[in-house]
């Protein structure tokens, strides 16, 4: 719901989704730089995932909304909003499972090339996220996460008042968040993604074994295998949540009227793109 709100208005869903395979597409090939098959076989996958994911997905996200419009007129709680976070996390994993054969086969076909230059992209990512959450004041990192989430909050509910403001501050002021921990991770995860994609396209590598790289692979980037940043993010999830239902409960009746009828605009949206297909 957050990430639609950053579209900021009714039709910007409608096209952001229609142009979603050619977007995708040319965001991971700034990653890896495909070759004309890989092109090819990934742009067709893309192009098939989005059929599916308008026929099949998006009634399930119109749900999710439609829980979150019911819910919008009144008080929450930090288990109401982490249910409906949870919900659209499910979502979202299910479509990476979809793409699981595509990742196999380009995976097995790219060049010793293309992981360096992946290597080379992820690199220059982690300077500059050193540089915003690692490097700097304290004070600077945590006023521009308010800042984030004010814009966020404001674009579902209006302008928010003093007190509301409040609420986000004292959150953030509190919060668990340790971009250490969280840079660790990203860090471990890179490693773990090069590592695999070496072993795949060494000589000895089946498509069997490809296949159930990818698959353990695409099991410890969704659940971690280190235990400590696991409770960590349940942590900061649960945190999270809280912070949502007490921003929430601070809001006016016309604050959350401006919310539902936000959420039922990208329903509505919802609504034209699967009637569309």
């Amino acid at each position: 719901m957050l990430l639609a709100a950053t579209l900021n208005g009714c039709g910007m869903m409608r096209v952001a989704y229609n142009q979603a395979p050619d977007a995708l597409y040319w965001w991971l090939d700034g990653y890896f730089d495909f070759k004309e098959t890989q092109t090819l076989r990934l742009r067709a996958d893309l192009d098939a995932l989005h059929a599916w994911h308008r026929a099949n997905e998006l009634p399930a996200y119109m749900a999710i909304l439609g829980k979150a419009r019911s819910l919008a007129g009144g008080d929450i709680d930090a288990a109401q909003v982490c249910g409906l976070f949870g919900e659209g996390r499910a979502r979202v994993i299910a479509s990476l499972e979809r793409l699981e054969p595509t990742n196999v086969a380009i995976a097995q076909t790219l060049s010793p090339e293309q992981i360096g230059h992946l290597e080379n992209k992820l690199d220059k990512r982690n300077r500059k996220w050193r540089a915003d959450w690692l490097e700097g004041a304290p004070q600077k990192r945590a006023a521009r996460r308010v800042k984030e989430a004010v814009s966020r909050a404001e674009m579902l509910y209006g302008n928010l008042d003093e007190r509301q403001l409040a609420v986000i501050r004292a959150s953030i002021a509190r919060s668990g968040f340790d971009p250490q921990i969280a840079y660790r991770e990203s860090l471990r995860r890179e490693q773990d993604a090069l590592g695999t994609l070496r072993l795949l396209n060494a000589p000895s590598s089946t498509p069997a074994q490809a296949r159930t790289s990818m698959r353990a692979l695409f099991e410890r980037s969704t659940n971690s295998p280190d235990i400590a940043y696991r409770s960590y993010l349940e942590t900061i999830t649960r945190e999270n949540c809280s912070v949502v239902a007490d921003l929430h409960n601070s809001t006016t009746p016309a604050q959350r009227l401006k919310a539902i009828k936000t959420i039922k605009s990208y329903e509505d949206d919802f609504q034209s793109l699967l009637a569309a297909r």
